[in-house]
């Protein structure tokens, strides 16, 4: 009897030990879970924010595309003061721009078309705004065929709190504009820029010859432009 009482209470023991030690299991199991699972979502979230940044990129972009064709349709774009009214460095949308539902002069047409096309980019863009510029090595004033287009949003980058100031910049680095020369334009802080640089051409004619009055404004389109 007194052996059998000895090893009931030693199988006890046996099983409690294994009990305690099945539960410590499972915790480092639950534990590399949870690190595995947190990992993952910050890849995940990393390359979500990468996405967002191509997106915005190609909106610039198409923002950019469509103040080109802005400009071809103006009658006289190199104007010097055409070309000025195109140049705009304030931020924030432009007040009271023409509103050109009768006929424009040309300066009136540049206002209209650059007031329009800033609002969209604030618009489309978090926090969009835009300068458009006149090319650094275009030295002389009365003959500036090229603008420079610099659209930014706000930057949405998380910063770690283990990354030095070095290790942040190398990072956002790729999403960082190149520089303007001797035009001075920078990309404002804690903001994503992309760079462009547009031609200015008079796609369209304006014919007066039966006088300032009766301008009529002639537009060639190409084949593929037609309906």
């Amino acid at each position: 009897m007194k052996t059998s009482v000895i090893r009931h209470s030693t199988n006890m023991l046996i099983s409690k030990n294994q009990q305690g030690f099945s539960l410590i299991e499972s915790l480092v199991a639950i534990v590399i879970t949870a690190l595995g699972i947190l990992g993952i979502l910050g890849v995940q979230m990393r390359t979500l924010s990468d996405t967002q940044n191509g997106v915005r990129r190609a909106q610039a972009i198409r923002l950019i595309e469509d103040l080109s064709e802005r400009i071809k349709v103006n009658p006289t774009p190199l104007a010097p003061a055409v070309m000025a009214t195109y140049r705009v460095s304030a931020p924030g949308p432009i007040a009271s721009p023409p509103a050109c539902t009768t006929a424009c002069t040309p300066a009136q047409l540049a206002q209209h078309d650059i007031a329009s096309w800033k609002q969209q980019v604030i618009n489309t863009l978090p926090a969009g705004d835009a300068v458009v510029f006149s090319a650094a090595d275009e030295l002389d004033l009365n003959n500036r065929r090229q603008l420079g287009v610099m659209v930014s949003w706000i930057q949405k980058e998380s910063r770690k709190e283990t990354d030095s100031n070095t290790d942040f910049a190398t990072y956002i680095a790729p999403f960082a504009a190149a520089g303007t020369g001797a035009a001075a334009v920078s990309c404002p802080a804690n903001r994503i820029c992309h760079l462009q640089y547009i031609q200015v051409v008079a796609r369209c004619q304006q014919d007066t010859a039966g006088g300032a009055a009766a301008a009529t404004t002639w537009c060639p389109f190409t084949r593929s432009e037609l309906p």
